[in-house]
């Protein structure tokens, strides 16, 4: 937390009074936010089980998550008065999302929702049937979903890329930045501090180590009866760096979610900071670089460097001195600090004895060469042995030797543990297949166990091209499965006049499903896609059906073309009310 003082001075110049009072008041304007404009979401305890600016995949959370008790359908209401602005759905993400502009310039997002309010509902469903597609992406015009504070506009759920029931709760500023949802009041209860994992060191050129290092090392802690901790003094000589792995539990909740704030000092002297407060979707994926990404790859860890390399502008950085590196002497002294903390303002401090040593350097870090070097401010090209690969400029966060290697139709493009910022494109020589043959192949990535994944395909006569953010292994892969379709709630020609939802399993276990499609006696029916269940859905109080007898037709296409048609017939007593069994 920052907090800023107006300090009097004597009007010996009047001048000069002005202009120390008038900073601090501007700075004060700028840190605060209305911490009564928005109203909790949900009408439960807010318990959370992620936090805003804590570590993902490749991105910062943009929001909080809110815990609904294990369980679907909680009711959600709009946390201030304003007008849903854009309605987002789709298979994989938010899930089903509203955004909702707000009088005092601000944003708030609700996502991974069960459903939405009858009114929104039937906005969306009657652009869903025109459009004759589930994904879809709306933008009201303003006025024509307008609610009040308080009023219901949905569901809680797990729709989307959601691991489990709760609600994303966002709020964004006009430029589309999403902020702490903390510091606009949503209360949570927090008495604990955060726990420290892991310490480790850096050097940062080939001069310096740390404990005749120039290699990451990890450093013991020792946690004293004041609940600081601490390591033994080390010796360090030249430009060192640390890392930090650390996390926050809330009351209530076991996840393990993000801190707040973490501050660096040397020698009483501020050095380095990063404050999850705000940032701007532009510059999320600069997470891998603000991280050790080789060792998350390999432990499943992140630490957190405290210190700024090149080609990393995140604005949650404050690099007071130095980009948060130290410059160790010999023969000198000092005490490094970290202090890190959660909203709350719970903190656990370290502290770092270092004694300048210039030392014998017994574990150097060496560089594999290759016959491959990119500059990470340049493009590079490859072109061998039927492989056409493309890097953009700053698609790496530093300069790289690229470990290349073919075989056959496969090209191991260096290693997945170095991050890539930008999609890089990887071109496949397909001239020698057959066009039959070419029309069932795909680029897939190959796991750890050869195992082939799906890569987006972009096909020419004689070319492959997939475009990807991740290095590896990639090769062509062919699909010659039809998808699978199965009845998964009902039996062919059964009855199911009491049955509110039919439900439909679908899956392909090579390229994936690309679309699908379903038509009752011909009419175009709306089946949500849940892929975490392999389920298609559709729900009968959308009153397609005006038939006794009805045929089922669900066709499923795979991302090579391979389709697979089930058709069956039921029997539905016509109603003209809804059902509310869940069947």
């Amino acid at each position: 937390m920052k907090f800023f003082y107006i300090l009097v001075a004597s009007i010996k110049n009047m001048k000069k009074h002005l202009i120390f009072i008038l900073i601090p008041i501007i700075g004060l304007a700028q840190q605060t936010h209305p911490r009564d404009y928005f109203i909790k979401p949900m009408d439960i305890p807010i318990v959370l089980s992620g936090t805003f600016g804590e570590l993902r995949s490749n991105h910062f959370h943009s929001g909080v998550d809110i815990k609904t008790q294990q369980r679907e359908g909680v009711a959600v209401v709009a946390t201030a008065k304003g007008n849903v602005s854009r309605i987002k759905i789709q298979h994989y993400g938010y899930g089903k999302a509203l955004y909702i502009d707000h009088p005092n310039g601000y944003t708030t997002v609700y996502a991974h929702l069960q459903s939405f309010s009858e009114k929104i509902q039937s906005y969306v469903k009657k652009r869903q049937y025109d459009k004759e597609s589930y994904t879809i992406e709306l933008f009201p015009k303003k006025g024509e979903l307008a609610f009040e504070q308080g009023e219901v506009i949905g569901y809680s759920g797990n729709s989307g890329s959601s691991g489990g029931p709760h609600l994303h709760y966002e709020i964004r500023d006009s430029s589309e930045r999403p902020l702490n949802p903390l510091m606009f009041g949503l209360d949570v209860k927090d008495t604990t501090k955060p726990t420290i994992n892991g310490l480790h060191a850096y050097v940062a050129n080939d001069s310096s180590h740390v404990e005749q290092s120039q290699k990451r090392i990890q450093l013991k802690l020792n946690r004293g009866k004041d609940g600081v901790y601490s390591t033994k003094e080390i010796s360090a000589y030249g430009k060192i760096g640390f890392g930090i792995e650390t996390i926050d539990q809330l009351d209530m909740a076991y996840n393990k979610n993000g801190v707040y704030i973490i501050s660096c000092s040397f020698n009483g002297e501020e050095s380095y900071e990063l404050d999850y407060s705000r940032f701007s979707f532009s510059e999320t994926r600069y997470l891998n670089r603000l991280i050790d990404f080789s060792y998350y790859k390999q432990k499943k860890k992140r630490i957190q460097k405290l210190f700024k390399e090149i080609n990393n502008p995140l604005s949650i950085i404050k690099d007071h001195n130095n980009r948060g590196y130290l410059n160790i002497s010999d023969n000198t002294s000092g005490v490094y600090e970290i202090k890190v903390g959660d909203y709350k303002g719970n903190h656990q401090l370290i502290r770092v004895p270092i004694k300048g040593k210039k030392d014998h350097i017994v574990y150097k870090d060496s560089i594999c060469t290759t016959s491959h070097f990119a500059l990470y401010d340049q493009p590079f090209t490859y072109s061998e042995n039927g492989f056409d690969v493309y890097l953009p400029k700053h698609s790496l966060y530093e300069d790289t030797y690229l470990d290349i290697q073919t075989n056959g139709d496969t090209i191991t493009l260096h290693r997945n543990d170095v991050p890539l910022h930008k999609r890089i494109s990887i071109k496949f020589d397909v001239s020698n297949y057959s066009a039959e043959d070419r029309k069932k192949l795909f680029v897939s990535e190959l796991d750890y166990k050869n195992r082939p994944t799906y890569s987006s395909t972009y096909k020419t006569s004689t070319t492959f091209e997939t475009k990807t953010k991740t290095l590896g292994k990639y090769t062509l892969t062919i699909d010659n499965q039809k998808p699978k379709i199965l009845p998964y709630n009902f039996k062919s020609k059964k009855w199911l006049s009491n049955y509110r939802y039919l439900k439909v399993k679908i899956a392909d276990d090579l390229s994936g499903v690309r679309r699908y499609r379903a038509t009752i006696n011909g009419k175009f029916i709306l089946m949500e896609y849940d892929y975490k269940k392999d389920l298609l859905t559709y729900d009968f109080n959308d009153n397609i059906i005006t038939d006794t007898e009805n045929k089922l037709k669900v066709i499923v296409t795979d991302n090579v073309g391979n389709s697979s048609t089930f058709e069956t017939v039921f029997y539905r007593k016509v109603k003209t009310d809804t059902i509310e069994s869940t069947n």
